[in-house]
């Protein structure tokens, strides 16, 4: 919990820019932060968009990275989260096939987020979730 305090507050520090505040401010309309996967399937019908817990879980399975260097896959991931939010697609989305097919692809938020807010939130997902499974 050190860990995640400490880069979360380097995050802060650097940018200027909370995650969490981002995500309540942006992503939280759609996203659930946390929802078990029984849960889901309870309210699968009230649902707006897949949880964030799920999303996360999402990119840790399908982002693989050849050594498995912890840096560079969170870097990758980073880059591959700040891109998503201005260009989702069908092709990007990692989401499963069933998700798709209820919740549809996510709106861009292109114009939306400063850069700062896309760092931010992007390093708040990884962080946030680093130890959490759907």
């Amino acid at each position: 919990m050190m860990k995640i305090t400490l880069i979360l507050g380097t995050a802060l520090s650097l940018f200027g820019v909370d995650g969490y505040s981002v995500y309540q401010k942006k992503c939280m309309q759609c996203h659930v932060e946390m929802m078990e996967k029984q849960e889901v399937l309870k309210h699968i019908n009230t649902l707006k968009a897949p949880p964030m817990v799920e999303v996360s879980n999402r990119l840790r399975e399908n982002i693989i990275i050849a050594d498995e260097d912890q840096d560079v896959k969170r870097r990758v991931t980073i880059a591959f989260i700040k891109d998503y939010i201005e260009n989702p697609s069908v092709q990007y989305s990692m989401c499963h096939p069933m998700a798709i097919e209820k919740f549809g692809i996510m709106p861009s938020q292109k114009g939306k987020l400063s850069e700062k807010e896309k760092q931010a939130v992007a390093e708040w997902i990884i962080d946030r979730y680093a130890k959490v499974k759907f």
